[in-house]
């Protein structure tokens, strides 16, 4: 197959799991860039040489969520993620140019699902902040992406 002349962006999911009581799941970076930043749990979509192999969006989101939080698609077994927009800044990764597609879900606030979550792989710390306290500075657009996903529950 010839190679394209078009270079292309790689692909990233981030998630938002939030709260009924105003909280949201954020990962202390372990790795450049944005080393020891606050940020959305997510990563790079897991794609094949071969078209027709690799995940989905979908399935990388939960890899990503359990990967990073240690919270696995069966201790979410009745939340579905919804994708939430795509975010596009050619100057957001500082890496490469990539696409960000978001997730979210509003889960109940249950202690033992709280207490659940450690953070693992690229994660230095996992960490429930408020809505109403959240980083000044967060890696890469994640604060824009979460106050632009709080706008469109406040309407």
């Amino acid at each position: 197959m010839k190679k394209s002349e078009y270079p292309r962006p790689t692909v990233t999911v981030d998630i938002a799991i939030l709260t009924e009581n105003d909280r949201v799941l954020l990962i202390k970076r372990k790795n450049e860039p944005f080393k020891d930043h606050w940020a959305l749990p997510g990563g790079y979509l897991n794609v094949s040489e071969n078209w027709g192999e690799g995940e989905t969006l979908e399935e990388a989101a939960y890899r990503e969520l359990q990967e990073e939080t240690s919270l696995s698609k069966n201790e979410l077994e009745d939340v579905l993620l919804h994708q939430f927009k795509t975010y596009s800044d050619p100057k957001r990764d500082p890496r490469s140019r990539t696409l960000s597609v978001v997730f979210f879900a509003i889960i109940p606030e249950s202690e033992k699902l709280l207490s659940s979550v450690k953070a693992a792989d690229d994660a230095k710390e996992a960490e429930w902040f408020s809505i109403h306290e959240l980083p000044n500075v967060m890696a890469f657009d994640h604060l824009q992406i979460l106050n632009e996903l709080l706008e469109t529950f406040e309407d």
